[in-house]
C-alpha cells in the first residue's frame, strides 16, 4: 500500500480512494487530480466518481470490472496524482449580507467582537477553495474561511433555509444550493442559482474552482435575482 493512500471498498460496486486525513488544498488537488485522470482514461466498468475533501468514491459495474485488478489500478493512478495541479476558474458571487438575506450576522459578530461591517469584509475578503458539491445537490462546501470567523455550528437547527443562502460553520464556508435543512450561521444570500436544471450541466461551480464575495445592495440583490429567475448566470467567472 503507498503511503498515505489507502483503498477500502463502498459495498460490492464501489472502491473509495483516501487520501491524507486532513483538510488541505494541496490534498484535495490529488483528489481531482485523480478524478480528471480517471475522466479522461476510465479503466474498464467505472461507472462514476465523486470527488470530496480527501477522498474520491469510484463506482463501477461489478459485472464488468475486476475489482481487484481495478483497486491496483487506482492505486497507480493515485500513487501518480499531483499535489501542485493547476487552479480552477475563479467565480466572483454577489452577496447582500445581514438583514432578512443573512439573520445570523450580528450574532456573529458579538460572538466574534467585532461590527457586522468587519465580519462582511472579513468574509467577502477571501478566495475560497471549491472542496466538493454535495449534501443536497449543488451544495458548495468551500475551504478558506478567515480564522476570526470560524464559529461553532448553532445548536438549534434550521429546518429550512433558502437557496442562495451564504453560511459559515466551523473552519467552513458554503453556499446553499436549495431550500434544506442547516446548522451553520447564515450571513448573506446571493442570487446566483449554483444548481439549476434547466442549465447542462445544472451544477455551475465545480470541485478545484474557486469563489469570491462580492457585497451588494438589497436593491442589486432583487434586481439580480430578476436576472437569474430567467435563467441567466449572474456570476463573473475568471478563467
Amino acid at each position: 500500500m503507498t503511503a498515505s493512500i489507502r483503498i477500502r471498498p463502498a459495498g460490492d460496486s464501489g472502491l473509495v480512494v483516501e487520501f491524507e486525513e486532513r483538510i488541505d488544498p494541496a490534498v484535495s488537488a490529488r483528489v481531482l487530480d485523480l478524478d480528471r485522470a480517471l475522466a479522461e482514461a476510465p479503466p474498464l466498468g467505472v461507472l462514476e466518481t465523486l470527488p470530496t475533501y480527501r477522498s474520491l468514491l469510484v463506482r463501477f459495474d461489478p459485472l464488468v470490472a475486476d475489482p481487484a485488478a481495478l483497486e491496483a489500478e487506482l492505486m497507480r493512478r493515485a500513487a501518480a496524482s499531483r499535489a501542485d495541479a493547476k487552479q480552477g476558474r475563479l467565480w466572483r458571487i454577489p452577496v447582500a449580507y445581514g438583514g432578512h438575506y443573512g439573520e445570523d450576522l450580528d450574532h456573529v459578530a458579538r460572538e466574534k467582537g467585532l461590527t457586522s461591517a468587519e465580519i462582511v469584509k472579513l468574509h467577502a475578503g477571501k478566495f475560497y477553495h471549491v472542496y466538493m458539491i454535495g449534501f443536497v445537490p449543488g451544495f458548495t462546501y468551500l475551504g478558506g474561511l478567515d480564522e476570526r470567523l470560524h464559529i461553532s455550528r448553532r445548536i438549534d437547527p434550521r429546518l429550512k433555509v433558502p437557496a442562495g443562502t451564504i453560511s459559515i460553520g466551523g473552519q467552513q464556508a458554503a453556499v446553499q444550493s436549495i431550500e434544506a435543512p442547516s446548522g451553520w450561521h447564515l450571513l448573506g444570500r446571493t442570487p446566483v442559482r449554483v444548481f439549476d436544471m434547466r442549465r447542462d450541466p445544472p451544477f455551475l461551480i465545480q470541485p478545484g474552482e474557486r469563489v469570491a464575495f462580492t457585497p451588494i445592495d438589497a436593491g442589486s440583490f432583487e434586481r439580480l435575482s430578476g436576472h437569474a429567475q430567467r435563467g441567466e448566470i449572474v456570476a463573473e467567472v475568471e478563467p
